[in-house]
């Protein structure tokens, strides 16, 4: 949409009731309202792309409001679903609720009587009795979930409620779309569209590519053989935005760590101290904690205050002179009395004072409990600051925040934005955001995200497509349906009978969403297959067909008594995960996470407990190691928490390194090109110059690897060669190529390297030189796929991510008969079930989904294929440097895993080594250089 309509027409659209209320609380209408309300009114689908705090919810709700008080004032509105608002948190949705009942309530005070528009919320916390009053009284407005929602499609009884949906709201939809969440709330939103015509409203922070986010909104019309119309309503420049860069020290290499850190800690807490309420985001749980610890260590007096807890102290006053009072009962004496009671307090005195404080953690390893409590502090305002890794991005309603701090780079713009727009929280406030860079390359890759944020250059969210675990729940979800009470014939006993489904119509269902809309048909059948029993080896790993399918006729149903219930108990796409026992043979070491495991490939080192293990296999929930001495860590412990840089922003930086090449090579005076840096980025003085002394050295002592120039780096560290392979791409385009390289290297030696990955590139390390090179030149675009599938064959990531799409596609059950699989169990069980898999084909299509999911989701093989693809056309150039000493660009690279067993003091002097190392190579170069010259 280019032209916003007219607040004149919007108003005139407004029942007299909510034109009051709206008149009386608001000036205007913000800009996505001024794009929205009259679309949604005239039953347009629409996407809302807004900032934090713009007033994209009420957009959304304003005209559904005016509809539902027209019916109520009107005494036609029914006892039926009018709208389901859909939230990915539980939370989000809690907080929704408040937000409409307090209007609703306004409204009707204004109007003097009651409207009765219900709202309410069903979520996995919803008790059957109140799933019960829904039935007699369903909400107008129903708040749920993904997973809830998908579970009222196939109930009989609820499902009649829904059939008559007017709007559907689906809320931080950015969030939605990029996993398998996404995808199978897709799938619902088409088994309602099959039975009812709807209105779609989707709520997102910024996001990028609109118009596939908008199509995955929709879905597919097979009458006009095209997407369904959406309008987009773009305002993301509706909110001003007040960022910087800051570097806590002039130079990052030469300060020591108590400098750095102290320096750290000043900037955070002048900063909190300017503000009335911070919020504060890290990337790791661990490093919430330490800079809550810190603040309050070094700072005690700004981060903890007396507060008078007066009811206890009121209390504690009673029972004294209650206790004067018996006594004096006992005794009866009057002298005794009155010297117990000048022993007392006086009623009139002061309470005694008690410390409170005014900082907070919050991250997904603490209690819920305690997270609601840090939240409801913060929106009472009782916290000067709270501290989180991820788990306040999303638009919770914590209150008032005036500025956002950011410790190291947030690995993408969307991310960088949505975390900033959590201040300034109304549309006419500035969000204010400061990003605290702890090393050089965190000081080039936030100078760049601040860049492109500021001119609006969002990272572009990846849709999962055809996931056939999410197909095979769907589909069984779509056989439990039943048909509508007035189309059904009563059985004797008066159940409502199964409607049998042509499977055509189901996969006309499934075809109409956005993200199975490339699906073949033989896949689809596949599943039907899977799903009615086809694979009669499966009943010995206990997976029984739950459908029935007729070949000649086409029709399928419910297949089974307790179907039902396996369907509705096991439902959803978040994996259950716990916690992995390490052991040397019986000895039991200690625990790591799963996705931390995920990780790890045989040979693999880590710490664990301040020792250093090798990793050898897993059996069940065990990992099996022997002790390591002699080798340093391979990965570090923070790994598997770390995010991974976007693609697009990775990009970004590439281009910038390019232009800085090109700038040192035409520029000899440092003036000029600090000048290029000023005016390029939005840095400070201290910024400006570490980035010209980082680009200086590298480009002195070696190559800038860039967007058209792959840089590997062969160095001896050593008994040990290694090989630097400078591919700035994210983590996730690195993890296909180095195990693409590593896996072709195998192949040539017969014998596996060691594997280190970030997201500026992978290094591989063995004892002898290796054909680093020539194995990564051999790797074809075409044939990378196939490379990865022997790659990943034997892997952990692999096993594990089986078992996640085994539990989804049912094969697996979380639960069964009220009782719990733990997850030891569910894992052995899918150990033997991935073997019993592979008997019936390599290509099963729930372990085809395993593969899918690692590369695609997990990984990134579509743009490490894009990387091949511009190499082998010769649009990006491989060239090799041989060092005595890693160049200044790999430094973070190499130390990564010794951040483990090296203190931080320790690693920064080892760093400081490293680039005096470097400096006196280029002096001499340069000594040699004008020698020569001078010759």
């Amino acid at each position: 949409m280019a032209e916003p309509y007219s607040p004149d027409d919007i108003l005139a659209s407004f029942h007299p009731i909510v034109k009051q209320w709206f008149e009386s609380r608001f000036k205007a209408f913000a800009p996505p309202q001024r794009f929205s309300i009259l679309n949604i009114r005239n039953r347009l689908n629409t996407l809302i792309s807004s900032p934090t705090g713009s007033g994209k919810t009420l957009s959304a709700f304003l005209a559904i409001l005016n509809e539902l008080v027209s019916f109520s004032e009107d005494k036609s509105l029914e006892d039926k679903v009018y709208c389901i608002y859909i939230s990915p948190l539980k939370a989000l949705a809690n907080d929704i609720k408040r937000n409409l009942l307090d209007p609703l309530k306004q409204m009707e005070e204004q109007a003097g009587h009651k409207l009765g528009i219900r709202v309410g919320i069903r979520t996995g916390d919803t008790t059957p009795s109140e799933k019960q009053a829904m039935l007699k009284h369903p909400p107008h407005i129903l708040i749920t979930t993904p997973e809830s929602f998908a579970i009222m499609l196939s109930t009989t009884r609820f499902r009649e409620k829904l059939i008559s949906t007017q709007w559907v709201v689906i809320d931080e939809i950015h969030a939605l779309a990029s996993s398998k969440r996404g995808s199978h709330l897709s799938l619902s939103m088409e088994r309602l569209q099959s039975q009812t015509y709807f209105t779609r409203i989707g709520l997102s922070a910024t996001v990028a590519p609109l118009d596939e986010v908008a199509r995955f909104l929709v879905g597919y019309d097979h009458d006009k053989q095209d997407f369904r119309d959406c309008r987009i309503v773009d305002v993301n420049y509706a909110k001003q935005l007040d960022l910087k860069v800051l570097s806590p020290v002039e130079n990052m290499m030469k300060a020591t760590y108590a400098e750095l850190n102290d320096s750290t800690y000043r900037i955070i807490d002048d900063l909190v101290q300017g503000h009335k309420t911070t919020l504060i985001f890290t990337n790791t749980r661990s490093a919430t904690e330490r800079v809550v610890h810190h603040l309050k260590d070094r700072y005690p007096q700004h981060y903890t205050e007396l507060e008078v807890e007066e009811d206890e102290a009121e209390e504690e006053m009673e029972r004294a002179y209650e206790g004067v009072d018996r006594a004096f009962a006992k005794d009866g004496s009057k002298a005794s009395y009155k010297a117990s009671q000048r022993s007392l307090p006086s009623k009139s005195s002061e309470p005694h004072p008690l410390p409170r404080s005014l900082i907070g953690a919050h991250h997904g390893s603490l209690s819920k409990e305690h997270r609601l409590s840090v939240e409801e502090k913060l929106k009472r305002g009782e916290l000067r600051v709270v501290v989180s890794s991820t788990s306040l991005e999303l638009g919770i309603d914590i209150g008032y925040i005036d500025l956002v701090i950011l410790l190291g780079s947030p690995k993408s713009v969307a991310r960088a934005l949505q975390r900033i727009g959590r201040s300034g929280h109304q549309l006419h406030e500035k969000a204010v955001g400061r990003i605290i860079v702890l090393d050089r390359d965190d000081l080039v890759e936030c100078s760049v995200l601040l860049k492109t944020a500021l001119e609006r250059k969002i990272d572009r969210i990846s849709i999962p497509k055809n996931c056939a675990d999410v197909l095979a729940q769907q589909i069984l979800g779509i056989a439990l349906e039943e048909v509508r009470s007035s189309e059904a014939t009563s059985a004797k006993d008066g159940s409502r009978p199964l409607a049998p489904k042509h499977v055509d119509e189901v996969f006309k269902i499934v075809k109409s969403s956005y993200t199975f809309r490339e699906l073949e048909k033989p896949k689809f059948m596949e599943i039907v297959k899977y799903l009615s029993g086809e694979y009669a080896s499966l009943e010995e790993r206990n997976v029984y067909a739950k459908i029935w399918y007729e070949e000649e006729s086409g029709m399928m149903g419910k297949k089974g008594k307790l179907t039902r219930v396996i369907y509705m108990t096991n439902i959803g796409t978040i994996p259950d995960e716990t916690n992995i026992k390490v052991k040397i043979q019986d000895h039991l070491v200690g625990f790591i996470a799963e996705p931390f495991l995920e990780k790890l490939k045989r040979g693999d080192v880590f710490v664990l407990g301040g020792n250093t293990y090798e990793f050898q296999f897993t059996r069940g929930m065990t990992a099996y190691v022997k002790a390591s001495v002699n080798r340093p860590p391979t990965v570090p412990s923070w790994y598997s928490e770390m995010l991974p840089l976007s693609y697009d922003l990775a990009l970004e930086i590439q281009r910038f390194r390019r232009l800085m090449e090109e700038n040192l090579t035409y520029n000899t005076r440092k003036e000029d090109v600090l000048s290029f840096i000023n005016s390029y980025l939005y840095v400070d003085s201290y910024g400006a110059n570490s980035i010209y002394e980082y680009f200086s050295e590298q480009y002195k002592y070696a190559e800038i690897p860039n967007d058209k120039k792959i840089l590997i780096e062969h160095y001896a560290d050593g008994s040990k060669k290694r090989v630097i392979f400078h591919t700035l791409y994210g983590r996730r385009v690195n993890d296909v190529l180095s195990r693409a390289v590593a896996f072709a290297i195998s192949k040539i030696h017969k014998k596996d390297v060691e594997l280190g990955i970030s997201d500026n590139g992978f290094y591989l390390a063995f004892d002898k030189s290796i054909q680093a090179t020539r194995a990564f030149n051999a790797i074809k675009s075409q044939d990378l796929r196939k490379v990865m599938r022997y790659a990943l064959d034997a892997t952990e990531v692999l096993r594990r991510r089986f078992r996640h799409c085994a539990a989804r596609a049912l094969m697996i059950l979380r639960n069964y008969k009220g009782n719990r699989k733990s997850v030891g169990k569910q894992q052995m069980s899918s150990r033997l079930l991935l073997g019993a898999v592979k008997r019936i084909s390599p290509d099963f299509p729930i372990l085809e989904e395993a593969r899918r999911e690692v590369l695609e989701d997990l990984m990134d093989i579509a743009h490490a294929e894009e990387v091949l693809t511009q190499i082998e056309e010769g649009k990006i150039q491989v060239k090799e440097a041989f060092t005595d000493i890693p160049s200044p660009f790999a430094f973070n690279l190499m130390l990564m895993g010794y951040s483990d067993i090296m203190k931080m003091e320790d690693k920064l002097e080892f760093l400081r080594r490293m680039h005096n190392m470097v400096l006196a190579k280029i002096e001499m170069k340069e000594r040699r250089k004008t020698s020569l010259d001078r010759a």
